[in-house]
């Protein structure tokens, strides 16, 4: 029976390897502090926090989330260490809330390896607080205890970490901000919100049962079957600090009446709820065979045209695949857990070390580790051959904003008459599924900048070292952004400015300057960077008094009313100060006006600005030229691999779409 803890209320604890989980109403930061019999932390080595996840028999989440699961195995705590206290701040510089008072109460949970809870704690009365801390686990004659804390800090976690006896306690807080600013930085964006018209269907989640108990086999939340005796985490709670999407139910999707069932817990493809109130969608998918899932359809999802609706299908396959991955991850650790308690247990007694009940014991152990990892296995490629047979249906029927270069529907293409909902910046994979790729798809028009790293590589074969090259293919990744963009707009809605102060990215920039789509040759030298920024700087103010005044007819005769994107190149040779002032205004303010920033620039070349250019890396979204280099994902908690946009060797396809884009902007002038 679980525990509902009041502040300073105490409850025992029977087993040793824990979960703490943490559910809020927006992303938090969680954290915990070692200290010994006197209440003292012994230094920031014995903090764990985003930038230093790790400690003995502990491990937090590695970036601000809505969700947490704290990892704690007390047998592995130093025996030195008498405290665990767990820490939530609110993580500052991201946009977010800046005390506690203005989101849910938090709500905090010790439960078991299989999710059984333990003790509860809601965390009410905060108000002004940006830091709290939350509960402590603590030793008392060989026994661990939980207690319930709720003590909050108005001054964040620096006046927290200094209440904790810890010197350099502005110094951690800041290198913490920085840590999940930097996450922030690197974030796919969260899958959009799904109503109940929207959601693809999901089976019901099964009674969960204990590894040890018999019943029914729990059918996962996250679409897949798990494995005998692990209950995979529900979407309420996901693994890894993530954050799950919005309008979630813990207990999963139930299908309303007259929906087809749910295929063996699978993926299931028939998208039942898209018939409602919209104009005609696509034609229904075949009926299941019994024992089989549906045959994926292409835009058989909800929405109002065939690319909202493909739209909505790509995402859904982006939520599968998290949901089936998380769910093997699940269960392998489960099964890890398993087998090192039944190890431990054999250990344990001197008796059964040797001989043969020990190897016996060991065998067993190993035999049914192997067992929950195949089925899990099983289930996960299971679901990958739906995905990936989902995958094969709706890739060659994507339209251009969403469709990789190499796809022919570029052969046919047309200058558009209007905006498309979405554009692709690239594809997404996880290593358990490595053939199969996701479009990374963004909203338009874009609410955030975009950094193209130039700097060192991320790629896990070590193809790229050379400085002088990586800088080229940067270039070369800005430029097909800046190509699919112009692509996906109607004539005339969308202009591109490139300042390039040395003239160094002339080769890679060739595409954009000879097919004459750019607003104006690209930029050099310092008169010529000054220039550009200052009458981007000034279109934003004129775009926000007139705004701001209600009088947007206002604007001068002539004025160009398009979106505008800026390519930044060789960042930060050859701006000074108050360009880099200008820029940081840009990314700030220029989005809500129609002003976009793209920099191509070496993070750590950049770093010399200090603290001037942080808002700057904090508010863009960070990209990288290279495939195998990681995104973090802000809702399961995945590190995705990202691979860039870039055309095919020696295709002319850029080519070839810039000139129709360049010869439709000129009719469109006349």
């Amino acid at each position: 029976m679980t525990a509902e803890l009041v502040r300073g209320q105490n409850h025992p604890l029977s087993q040793a390897r824990l979960e703490i989980r943490v559910s809020a109403g927006a992303p938090i930061v969680a954290g915990a502090t070692l200290s010994d019999d006197n209440g003292k932390v012994h230094g920031t080595e014995w903090v764990a926090h985003p930038g230093t996840p790790v400690l003995p028999g502990l491990e937090v989440s590695r970036q601000a989330a809505a969700d947490h699961r704290l990892a704690v195995d007390l047998d592995a705590v130093p025996e030195a260490v008498h405290r665990v206290s767990v820490l939530l701040a609110l993580p500052t510089g991201v946009g977010g809330p800046v005390r506690f008072g203005a989101i849910a109460a938090p709500f905090i949970a010790v439960t078991g390896l299989d999710g059984t809870e333990v003790a509860s704690y809601t965390i009410t009365g905060l108000d002004a607080e940006s830091a709290v801390v939350a509960l402590e686990l603590y030793r008392r004659q060989d026994a661990w205890k939980v207690r319930a804390i709720g003590q909050g800090y108005a001054g964040g976690l620096a006046e927290l970490l200094a209440d904790q006896n810890l010197p350099e306690a502005g110094t951690l807080a800041n290198s913490i901000n920085e840590a999940v600013a930097q996450g922030v930085a690197r974030s796919v964006p969260a899958p959009p919100p799904r109503t109940a018209d929207t959601d693809r269907h999901r089976p019901q989640t099964a009674p969960a049962v204990g590894p040890d108990q018999t019943g029914p086999t729990p059918t996962s939340p996250y679409g897949t079957q798990g494995a005998s005796g692990a209950v995979p985490p529900s979407p309420a709670t996901p693994p890894y600090g993530g954050q799950p999407p919005q309008n979630t139910p813990a207990s999963g999707y139930p299908a309303a009446a007259g929906e087809p069932p749910a295929t063996n817990g699978g993926v299931n493809y028939s998208h039942p709820r898209r018939q409602n109130t919209a104009p005609p969608p696509a034609p229904p998918a075949p009926p299941a065979q019994p024992g089989q899932p549906g045959q994926p359809v292409a835009g058989d999802a909800t929405g109002w045209s065939m690319d909202e609706r493909l739209y909505n299908q790509v995402w859904g396959m982006f939520e599968d695949l998290a949901r089936t991955t998380a769910a093997y991850r699940s269960a392998v650790d489960f099964a890890d857990s398993r087998m090192e308690k039944e190890l431990d247990h054999v250990l344990s007694d001197p008796r059964s070390r040797i001989g043969g009940q020990g190897d016996a014991a060991r065998e067993a152990a190993q035999a049914k580790h192997a067992q929950l990892v195949d089925q899990a296995r099983a289930t996960l490629d299971r679901d990958l051959a739906q995905l990936t047979a989902e995958a094969d249906v709706v890739e060659p029927a994507l339209p251009p904003p969403y469709a990789r270069w190499d796809n022919p529907v570029w052969h046919a293409y047309r200058v558009p008459m209007e905006t498309p909902m979405a554009v692709r910046l690239g594809d997404l994979h996880l290593p358990e599924s490595d053939p199969l790729r996701i479009p990374m798809l963004v909203r338009l028009p874009l609410e955030r900048g975009l950094w193209i790293d130039s700097g060192a590589s991320g790629s896990l074969d070590g193809a790229f070292h050379d400085s002088h090259d990586l800088r080229r293919l940067a270039l070369e990744t800005a430029v097909a952004h800046a190509a699919r963009l112009l692509a996906v707009y109607p004539a005339g809605d969308f202009t591109v400015h490139v300042i390039d102060p040395a003239g160094s990215g002339a080769q890679p920039l060739a595409p954009l300057v000879q097919t004459g789509v750019l607003a104006a040759p690209p930029a050099v030298g310092a008169a010529g960077v000054t220039e550009l920024l200052g009458r981007l700087t000034q279109r934003v103010d004129l775009v926000q008094m007139a705004v701001r005044g209600g009088a947007p007819e206002s604007l001068p005769q002539g004025f160009d009313t398009s979106e505008q994107l800026l390519i930044v190149n060789d960042f930060p040779h050859g701006f000074d100060d108050r360009a880099v002032n200008q820029l940081r205004y840009l990314a700030d303010e220029g989005p809500s006006v129609g002003v976009h920033l793209m920099m191509v620039a070496d993070r750590e070349e950049a770093s010399a600005y200090g603290p001037l250019l942080d808002p700057l890396w904090r508010s863009l979204l960070r990209l990288t030229p290279v495939p195998e280099d990681h995104l973090a994902d802000p809702w399961v908690g995945h590190a995705w691999t990202y691979e860039p946009p870039l055309a095919p060797p020696g295709s002319q396809v850029l080519q070839q779409v810039l000139t129709q884009v360049a010869a439709a902007r000129r009719s469109w002038n006349r």
